[in-house]
């Protein structure tokens, strides 16, 4: 077997090997994308927190309807008393021993009913509708981030292990080209120096090879903790859910979807209703407030006087006068904050566009990528078909055939890389424009 020959077996033998070495480190989990944002939504801690303050938003319109109800309160009391000077308005006909008190005891039970405040109990109701609304669709919007964050991270660890891959099979290369540098030099076939610069190349890969493995092991561990999954776990990414961006529309069409389907400016709309019922539920102090009422008496001082059964009905009306001049800030303090609401509103509309119109732009940019990754590849393996031609001719050495096939292999991982990108570009138009969730269908 001549030397030409011993190389080419040794190449594609290192190649076989890095292939089985793979294959016995992939033992892990498969996960699916689908399957990652399911676990990363139910172990979510800031959609947890959302709940909670969905429920704190639920519990404050019902206690806004609470006070729509009767108010119902019972007091009584026991008293020692000390020795009274009593005297009757009216003496009594047949006149007795004195009257001694020294002990008195009474219970009353009072029901009011509001009937009218100047609407400031169906203002309260209203607004607090209108914040749980916008705290639902906060939720709504943040469980978007949590998708697109997701996707972003199980696109990273695609890509961490592709470029892990593409380094393996490089070094795999550089280390079969060592040993035949090596017989090379010893035949006296080879310069010294020339393996020297073949041994620092390898040197150099395993470096990159050490950085690339601990990025991996990093962006692992993070995706676990996302998925709340052992930190431990392996992960192995599902290429086939990676599925390529639909048809794109135009950058118009886009930016109407996200005016229109994004929660977070649907939620500031409810939260500028809520400012306008604010003003009008300040204005309400202007107003008396009508209640009716309704009780019951019991008082028992002994040797002195005994009521039962005195109950009391009626109807109350209550005016703060100071309301005059106290009100008026209320209001101005409610006017100031729909000011502040609305001037968010705009500042959103404003960041909506260019959120958007970023996105778009980043999209295009990734598919220009892929295309010009697709022409690579075609040009890498015409050029691989060139050196491998002359290299059997022996026009061209080794170390020309190796780096043809290098740069073949890396085109093949840039073609895949760039397709992941633009997945990750596509579905964070799709974020902006407020509709990930629903072209998922996830609820």
């Amino acid at each position: 077997m001549n030397l030409r020959t011993t190389i080419t077996a040794n190449v594609f033998a290192s190649f076989l090997l890095l292939s089985l070495s793979g294959h016995s480190q992939d033992n892990g989990r498969k996960i699916t994308m689908e399957e990652a944002i399911d676990l990363s939504i139910k172990n979510s801690k800031s959609l947890g927190a959302d709940q909670a303050r969905i429920e704190q938003a639920t519990a404050n319109t019902t206690i806004s309807k609470q006070n729509q109800l009767p108010d119902l309160k019972i007091s009584g009391s026991y008293l020692r008393v000390t020795q009274p000077d009593i005297t009757q308005a009216k003496p009594p006909s047949t006149p007795g021993q004195p009257i001694t008190v020294n002990q008195a005891a009474y219970g009353i039970a009072n029901l009011s009913l509001p009937v009218y405040s100047g609407m400031k109990i169906q203002y309260g109701i209203k607004s607090s509708e209108f914040l749980e609304k916008a705290a639902m669709l906060d939720a709504d919007q943040d469980k978007d981030a949590v998708i697109l964050n997701t996707i972003d991270a199980f696109s990273n660890l695609y890509k961490a292990k592709a470029n892990l891959r593409v380094i393996q099979e490089n070094l795999a290369q550089s280390r079969s080209r060592d040993a035949d540098f090596a017989n090379l030099e010893k035949n006296g076939l080879l310069a010294r120096n020339d393996k020297l610069k073949a041994l620092l190349q390898t040197a150099n890969i395993e470096l990159t090879l050490a950085d690339v493995e601990n990025n991996l092991k990093v962006t692992m561990v993070n995706m676990n903790i996302m998925l709340g999954l052992p930190e431990e776990t392996v992960l192995l990414p599902d290429s086939s859910s990676l599925v390529e961006p639909g048809a794109v529309k135009s950058v118009q069409d886009y930016e109407q979807l996200a005016l229109q389907n994004r929660k977070d400016m649907q939620a500031i709309g409810y939260r500028k209703q809520a400012s306008q019922v604010g003003i009008k539920s300040a204005k309400a102090d202007y107003y008396p407030s009508l209640a009716l009422t309704g009780g019951y008496i019991a008082l028992d001082v002994p040797n002195f006087i005994t009521v039962t059964n005195a109950f009391t009905f009626g109807v109350g009306l209550s005016y703060n006068v100071s309301s005059l001049w106290k009100t008026n800030a209320h209001v101005s303090q409610a006017r100031a904050k729909l000011a502040e609401v609305q001037a968010n509103e705009e500042e959103m509309n404003e960041n909506i566009r260019r959120q958007v119109n970023q996105a778009y732009e980043s999209l295009l940019t990734a598919q220009k990528k892929v295309e010009v990754s697709k022409i690579a590849i075609e040009q890498g393996v015409e050029n691989y078909k060139i050196v491998k031609n002359k290299y059997d001719n022996s026009l061209l050495t080794v170390t020309d055939l190796l780096d043809a096939n290098a740069l073949m292999l890396q085109s093949e991982i840039s073609l895949e890389l760039a397709k992941a990108d633009a997945i990750l570009a596509y579905n964070t138009l799709l974020e902006k424009a407020g509709i990930l969730a629903s072209t998922r269908n996830i609820k």
